[in-house]
């Protein structure tokens, strides 16, 4: 929910920075933001010293230096430096211009950038509020609300402050509390505006991975237990000798495979870097059967519109599974994994066979993998939301990189 609140704030953020500069630039006001002399830096200074002594400088025109040169850092600097710094810490463009991310020095660098840009904006925000209010608090309020040379009282510019506070916190209040009673009912709503955001944006930015054997990561981490089922247990017990893969659904020819069948299919070996919501990384090279062939083989109707990746886990009673896009099943780094990094996966990534979707966060790519079904849709499945975590933990069913 948080990430949602997050991207559909980010939308307007934009939208409002966009429109913002087209005004600043197609009115010619971008001209009294701009400093014209390298003199506005001492004679920042020397307002920033009056402040400091509590004496208040003359008014500018509009903005004396120091206000001028704030501004123009704000919206010329600070702004796009938040932009650049998000962008560093996004999946898509990691994967799609590798080189980026490295102006900042990584990912977590930049991460730790764009934290310390967002407290600059806060602290911008606390003392420009207090310098409305302590210096000439009727005309400021009136220029902010009514126009440039609207003044007003001080009652009426107290009631316009006041009710801009009392706004920013009903929202606050209300948006929380939503939040928290109907999560499934804000989340759909929020998505309203983040998809269509989404689709204009990066409809186009499909990744492709092309990583080193030298880049593989020397830890992996381990996310979720493995099933703790006797069923599951006996598998592993005689090395899933007796293990098959189910591939059924809306589907021409319905498979079952053993391990073995797997093994003796074309092998595709990738390396890729997963990328986890919880923000951890890991690169690894991953050797397996590239679904686009299974695909081929079981022959999906025309009606299969979606896949479903079913597991061997349970978490809360409920079977784990993820669905996917049929094209996004067809992408050519989506595989079937039963080796990591040169070796059968281990119980803790997922053996015997796990999903890789390298256009996908982590939390789609199921492991332990029971049977592969193509559906029409998903909403008869577990809650209908598009996976388990989709399902209880509220995560986007829309999970590309």
């Amino acid at each position: 929910m948080g990430r949602h609140w997050h991207f559909f704030s980010v939308a307007f953020w934009l939208i409002n920075g966009t429109a913002y500069y087209v005004l600043l630039f197609t009115s010619n006001e971008w001209q009294r933001l701009v400093p014209t002399s390298w003199s506005v830096i001492p004679d920042a200074m020397r307002i920033a010293m009056m402040y400091a002594s509590f004496h208040m400088p003359p008014p500018g025109n509009p903005y004396n230096p120091l206000q001028e040169l704030t501004y123009f850092a704000v919206v010329f600097i600070l702004g796009p430096f938040m932009i650049a710094t998000g962008a560093a810490m996004s999946p898509a463009i990691a994967a799609r211009f590798p080189r980026y991310q490295k102006i900042f020095g990584g990912r977590q660098p930049a991460r730790s950038l764009h934290f310390l840009g967002l407290i600059a904006f806060i602290l911008f925000i606390i003392i420009h509020i207090i310098m409305v209010v302590v210096e000439r608090f009727p005309e400021n309020m009136g220029n902010i609300m009514l126009g440039q040379g609207a003044g007003t009282s001080f009652a009426v510019a107290a009631g316009l402050f006041a009710l801009l506070v009392i706004a920013v916190v009903i929202v606050h209040i209300w948006a929380t509390a939503v939040s928290l009673k109907y999560p499934r009912m804000m989340q759909n709503a929020l998505d309203k505006v983040i998809v269509p955001a989404k689709w204009l944006l990066f409809r186009k930015a499909t990744s492709k991975q092309k990583l080193k054997r030298s880049q593989v990561s020397t830890f992996f981490r381990v996310n979720g237990y493995p099933p703790d089922t006797q069923e599951y247990r006996s598998l592993l017990d005689n090395n899933f000798a007796t293990w098959t893969l189910k591939v059924n659904g809306l589907v021409e020819q319905p498979l079952e495979l053993s391990l073995s069948d797997l093994q003796n299919m074309r092998k595709q070996l990738q390396v890729t870097e997963h990328y986890c919501i919880q923000g951890w990384t890991a690169v690894g090279e991953w050797g397996g059967i590239p679904l686009s062939y299974i695909i081929s083989i079981c022959r999906p109707l025309a009606s299969a519109r979606y896949v479903v990746f079913h597991s061997y886990q349970y978490t809360e009673g409920d079977e784990f599974y993820e669905v996917l896009d049929l094209e996004i099943a067809k992408h050519s780094q989506t595989i079937l994994a039963y080796e990591m990094n040169g070796r059968p996966l281990d119980v803790g990534h997922g053996a015997p066979l796990r999903l890789r979707a390298e256009t996908q966060l982590g939390y789609k790519m199921v492991k332990w993998l029971r049977s592969i079904e193509f559906v029409h849709d998903y909403k008869h499945i577990g809650k209908g939301q598009g996976g388990h975590r989709e399902d209880h933990m509220y995560y986007s069913p829309r999970a590309g990189i």
